[in-house]
């Protein structure tokens, strides 16, 4: 018995199927269940939070512990593209694509310069 998994498209179906799928029924349910939520309650400024520090805390270990193909860039090169990144954001009235683009733009530039 042949499986489609030992394609060339093989490990592109398993990201789909372990990786994709499952997280994003969870995302599709919560836009459903947070219809009519009132955004200043107490549980939705806490989960805001609870997302906030979680979000905080990977960046933090990012930056102060990378692994791979990040390790390699100084901690200043790292330190300066998350600053670049948030002048971008700021600069492009509070884009958050601007940030992501410029962020990483300097990040791979910093690297490549860097090796």
């Amino acid at each position: 018995m042949s499986h489609w998994f030992d394609g060339p498209l093989g490990p592109y179906v398993m990201l789909l199927l372990i990786a994709f799928l499952p997280t994003e029924i969870w995302r599709v349910l919560s836009v459903f269940f947070a219809r009519g939520l009132d955004e200043s309650s107490q549980w939705v400024v806490w989960v805001r939070a609870v997302a906030t520090a979680l979000l905080a805390g990977v960046v933090a270990k990012l930056l102060l512990s990378p692994s791979g193909a990040l390790a390699s860039v100084p901690l200043f090169g790292r330190v300066g593209a998350i600053a670049i990144g948030l002048a971008a954001f700021f600069a492009f009235r509070r884009s958050i694509l601007a940030a992501i683009l410029f962020g990483e733009s300097a990040l791979i530039f910093i690297g490549w310069w860097f090796h």
